[in-house]
């Protein structure tokens, strides 16, 4: 089984794909359309050429090698891609081809932990109008995306887990639980810039608070956001 979970930027995403790539039978893959998204775009991401550098910037090498051979031969693959990588000129139609889950997260959070580590923050760059569209286009296929929020999540890892295994029909392990404190053999490149919290951590975190404060600047951004997030939170397990 192929599991492609659709995210934006600071939606639990790396933790998610810790806990998968805990499993003994579960293989990960970190963000593999980013190298392409970033020659494509131009944008001055933080680690730009390491990262051009680190994958296939062609994304038809990248669809072959997420359809192609599971890396260990493992019975599960877990791929954790960002829904803004998916620009004109990336294939979808591969995605007909793989379980798809839609991982979300209050754009609030979202906005707040975005803006600490990079400042030029549009709608386009935290994935929300695209999550939706990648659920409508599935849909028209005929398929039933599976929404998760990270909110219950870290409410509660172990039975939101098991309810997502189960929407995933895959068995639930507790291996999922935790993992080792430094991060993943699997990470990208970039990890060194993003990762810093996660690399420390050896579990998911506790139950998130109150909803920060957005930067005034920002809001306008947030107000577009939510829309998105309440229509996909309508369809969350």
């Amino acid at each position: 089984m192929r599991i492609a979970m659709w995210s934006g930027p600071r939606n639990l995403s790396t933790a998610m794909m810790y806990a998968f790539g805990a499993r003994s039978d579960c293989a990960v893959v970190d963000e593999p359309f980013y190298a392409a998204y970033l020659a494509r775009t131009g944008l001055q991401h933080p680690m730009r050429d390491e990262i051009l550098e680190s994958q296939p910037q062609d994304p038809s090498d990248v669809v072959a090698q997420l359809l192609g051979p599971i890396p260990g031969a493992r019975p599960y693959y877990y791929q954790k891609h960002m829904s803004q990588h998916m620009i004109e000129g990336v294939p979808r139609d591969w995605i007909r081809e793989v379980s798809n889950v839609f991982l979300i997260r209050h754009p609030a959070r979202v906005i707040a932990s975005f803006a600490a580590k990079y400042q030029q923050i549009g709608l386009e760059d935290i994935g929300f109008r695209q999550q939706v569209e990648l659920i409508a286009q599935l849909r028209d296929w005929g398929h039933k995306p599976i929404v998760v929020d990270s909110f219950d999540i870290r409410e509660n890892p172990a039975g939101k887990l098991e309810q997502l295994c189960d929407a995933l029909q895959m068995p639930f392990s507790p291996e999922m639980l935790s993992w080792p404190m430094g991060g993943h053999k699997d990470d990208g490149v970039w990890a060194a810039h993003w990762y810093g919290a996660v690399w420390k951590s050896t579990g998911f975190a506790g139950p998130e608070g109150a909803l920060p404060e957005v930067p005034e600047q920002l809001r306008p951004v947030l107000d577009e956001a939510m829309g998105y997030y309440e229509e996909m939170r309508a369809l969350k397990i």
